[in-house]
């Protein structure tokens, strides 16, 4: 399995658009028209997801870039080693890089902001947007496949991935001990397949259990169910930062899993008890 076409969608020019770029921007879309339907079905104006989205994209584009940026202070392939050298480089998003954390942070900065400024419950309006956030993670790490990136060791799966030797990353650059007919496991799709089912998870959820979840239960249940999945994908990351025994970003999702958990615990808990 190795992707059909390169990693540039058009070029017109000296100007190209990237599938990397084309297919975030789809999945931020399309994560909207999920935000929009949620937002009905909580009885809120689905226009207020077109009015913040342009403030939210900004931040957390720019969260997750500087995510990718800092995330290996020392060393790393396209860590701040890279950058600190290449400065330039660390607005180059159309060549891979984005931090799915600094992501989420950015990006929950941004509807914080607008809902301060429209006098909105910003928890409810995170709820309403964590199921397309998934959704929206789920079609971009396709562009991760588009460029060559995001792949585990090799496999002998029968959806195994072709990683030509220019895209490859240590120690796999090595052709003599990984020959062409080496095939690598698709990180990519186990997340992106993964991220779709906590879409779809969210939704469920946000449907079944409408009259009794809290402002803010989606939020809380899309970061427990996003510290799964990279948890079980960092495993298969050769790119991995390490912190001890652990990747970093695995680390960061167990604290998700906790903090999470322990909210929903909490707060339902003493609703709960404020209405006995």
């Amino acid at each position: 399995m190795e992707p059909p076409f390169s990693p540039v969608l058009v070029s017109v020019g000296t100007l190209s658009v990237y599938w990397y770029g084309f297919l975030i921007a789809t999945g931020i879309l399309l994560g909207a028209r999920v935000a929009t339907y949620l937002a009905r079905q909580e009885g809120e104006d689905p226009e207020a997801i077109w009015d913040m989205l342009v403030v939210v994209v900004i931040l957390a584009i720019i969260g997750a870039r500087a995510y990718h940026v800092f995330s290996s202070p020392a060393g790393g392939l396209l860590g701040w080693s890279y950058y600190k050298a290449n400065p330039l480089q660390a607005f180059a998003i159309w060549n891979g890089g984005l931090g799915i954390y600094g992501a989420i942070i950015g990006g929950a900065l941004g509807v914080a902001i607008f809902c301060a400024r429209r006098g909105l419950n910003v928890l409810t309006w995170l709820d309403i947007m964590v199921p397309g956030m998934a959704l929206g993670q789920s079609i971009g790490r396709w562009g991760n496949y588009m460029n060559r990136e995001l792949y585990g060791p090799p496999t002998t799966l029968p959806w195994g991935l072709r990683i030509p030797g220019p895209n490859r990353i240590p120690p796999y650059t090595d052709l003599v001990a990984y020959p062409d007919s080496v095939r690598f496991h698709p990180t990519f799709l186990y997340e992106s397949l993964a991220c779709l089912a906590l879409c779809l998870l969210l939704l469920w959820v946000a449907r079944r259990w409408a009259g009794r979840k809290l402002p803010g239960d989606l939020l809380c249940g899309y970061l427990m169910g996003y510290g799964v999945i990279r948890f079980f994908t960092e495993m298969l990351r050769p790119d991995a930062w390490m912190a001890g025994s652990l990747a970093a970003a695995q680390l960061v999702g167990i604290a998700l899993i906790v903090v999470g958990a322990a909210t929903v615990a909490v707060r339902h808990l003493a609703f709960e008890r404020s209405n006995v």
